[in-house]
């Protein structure tokens, strides 16, 4: 890869870190709001061989907030549309492309060979499960995304252990699937605790409810769902952070805060 496109980085963590990502294998499943801002910045940070999954197409609705998404991509296969992405930021990546949907018949294909790192970025409940389930069980380092939607507070979104989340129903939903399949601690994970304040409406009560890209979840219809582009994207590049921390020292990417004489002992 050409070393000048990653200099800044290389000036930041080094020679060494920056070599060392292009030879990390990331698998990232899901490529919406959240998972195609985090692709965005695997790209742009150098990893050198990337799996992409993903079985759904550009919808209207995701213009708001998926950096995939713009009126010439209507239609198009999000893994398609990413490919070309990838590829125009750096063409040297090695990438993989698989457009299906995450259940059991396909875990085996997902998660073949060696594979340094998953990334779960799926919003439906049951393919999230059955991800995790399956990275946990093989003993693949995983890390996930939580809820995005909903929230309006950026500076309440971090990072914990999954089984230690807290104030996200998503993430309560998943520890307690998780729990019964004999999960535990080591999976780390994005969330918001922020407190929802939304007014649901059944799919039917909704006025452009076929505008809605999560109706393409095996013919069941869902909730169409708030979100902002803000909220959406500091997932999705929280999610990029802790990943890279995972294949890096993760010493090499923390920080301290300065000490402020202004805060009382």
């Amino acid at each position: 890869m050409r070393s000048e496109q990653f200099l800044r980085i290389t000036r930041l963590l080094g020679e060494d870190a920056v070599q060392s990502l292009h030879t990390k294998k990331v698998v990232l499943v899901g490529l919406g709001a959240v998972g195609g801002m985090c692709l965005e910045s695997l790209v742009r940070s150098g990893i050198g061989n990337l799996r992409i999954v993903d079985f759904d197409t550009v919808g209207i609705t995701n213009l708001n907030r998926q950096i995939l998404a713009t009126y010439d991509t209507l239609g198009a296969l999000k893994t398609e549309v990413a490919r070309k992405r990838v590829l125009s930021i750096n063409p040297e990546c090695n990438l993989e492309v698989l457009s299906l949907f995450v259940q059991q018949e396909t875990l085996d294909q997902i998660l073949e060979g060696p594979v340094d790192l998953v990334i779960d970025a799926i919003d439906s409940l049951n393919p999230k499960c059955a991800l995790l389930q399956e990275a946990y069980k093989r003993n693949i380092p995983v890390i996930s995304s939580m809820g995005a939607a909903l929230r309006r507070d950026p500076f309440l979104v971090r990072k914990a252990d999954l089984m230690d989340t807290y104030g996200c129903p998503l993430a309560r939903q998943v520890r307690s699937n998780l729990k019964k399949r004999g999960v535990g601690k080591g999976i780390e994970v994005v969330f918001s605790p922020e407190l929802v304040r939304f007014t649901y409406r059944k799919p039917e009560e909704e006025e452009h409810a076929d505008f809605n890209e999560q109706i393409v979840d095996r013919g069941r219809r869902r909730n169409v769902l708030g979100s902002l582009p803000t909220i959406t994207a500091i997932f999705g590049q929280q999610l990029a952070h802790l990943a890279l921390s995972r294949l890096l020292d993760d010493q090499i990417l923390s920080g301290e805060a300065a000490f402020n004489p202004k805060k009382p002992d």
